[in-house]
């Protein structure tokens, strides 16, 4: 059990509904962890956030409607006492400086065993980092993120195949604004068009 002598209450935020319900299953066989809400979604797991404001939140990164790494930065930016884990297949240098920048306190690959889900989550509740050692020093050797976040949100749906017009109309912003930011991305990435900027900062973890 925690110091307190209570359950580290955790919300699960994971887009594949079969691999959420497995680790909820998992982390509901740790004595001192309990499970209180789940999200298929950014914008479902931020609205679980607020209504049960859990101690660790357990996050994968790509999830529809908002990524988890824009859900750990809008609880940063919120002061949510909610402490982050991202849980992800990305063992991207660019992804983990990114989690950190967006206050998350741990970061784990879904290749790694469960119970070591259970042990970052005791870790990050109890105000300590749970982060892979190896990949930590990866990280801050790696070449620095290039893109702003505007121009990473324009990026990430460029490349996701919306076009100026769509891209604009979500955004809310000009077509001719839109074309500027990827522009600018493009040049910063030195790639040949929209779609080698996107798959060039995907492979480096920046979007």
């Amino acid at each position: 059990m925690s110091a307190a002598g209570k359950k580290i209450r955790v919300l699960l935020a994971e887009d594949q509904t079969m691999l959420r319900g497995a680790l909820a299953a998992l982390l509901e066989l740790e004595p001192d962890i309990c499970v209180i809400a789940q999200a298929a979604n950014g914008r479902e797991a931020q609205r679980l956030a607020r209504e049960f404001t859990p101690d660790v939140v357990v996050t994968d990164i790509e999830m529809p409607e908002m990524t988890g790494l824009e859900f750990a930065a809008a609880l940063k930016e919120s002061e949510s006492k909610s402490r982050v884990i991202i849980l992800t297949t990305f063992a991207r240098p660019g992804y983990l400086r990114r989690a950190l920048d967006a206050g998350a306190r741990g970061y784990l690959l879904k290749e790694r065993p469960a119970s070591e889900l259970a042990e970052a989550i005791r870790r990050v509740h109890a105000g300590l980092r749970a982060v892979d050692p190896a990949l930590a020093a990866e990280a801050w050797s790696a070449d620095e993120d290039p893109l702003s976040e505007r121009e990473r949100r324009i990026l990430q749906r460029a490349g996701d195949g919306r076009s100026s017009a769509e891209i604009a109309a979500e955004l809310r912003l000009s077509e001719g604004t839109v074309r500027n930011y990827l522009s600018e991305a493009i040049a910063k990435l030195g790639a040949a068009n929209r779609v080698d900027a996107a798959r060039i900062a995907r492979a480096r973890g920046w979007l």
